[in-house]
């Protein structure tokens, strides 16, 4: 039973952050990491560009809440801790990432 209540919860979640790994790179307009924080199209030099690189960094997130799911079918204690391990250094990681593709697809400041 408890396989079942994990993959119902674990299948959705990790579904959800996948999502927005498609639809950041699918999307026209720059997308946005913070919640209620946006990004204009003026910051950034290459949108498309941007916006990929933003999926991948959302996909490659998601990949630990997949293995940890299928991880569940051989441990729940295991899962749960790789689970664990993998947000408390993958979210730091993610903004460190996040950083990185804002600064790369900046615009430069043209008053200079």
């Amino acid at each position: 039973m408890d396989i079942i209540i994990w993959l119902l919860i674990m299948i959705p979640c990790s579904m959800l952050i996948t999502g927005i790994g498609i639809y950041a790179w699918k999307r026209n307009k720059p997308m946005w990491f913070w919640s209620g924080a946006t990004v204009s199209e003026n910051e950034i030099n290459d949108t498309p560009a941007y916006n990929k690189a933003n999926g991948v960094m959302w996909i490659c997130y998601s990949l630990i809440f997949w293995l940890s799911t299928i991880a569940g079918f051989a441990s729940m204690k295991a899962a749960a801790w790789f689970l664990m391990a993998g947000c408390l250094a993958g979210t730091p990681a993610l903004i460190i990432a996040y950083k990185g593709i804002y600064k790369k697809y900046k615009k430069e400041d043209q008053t200079k």
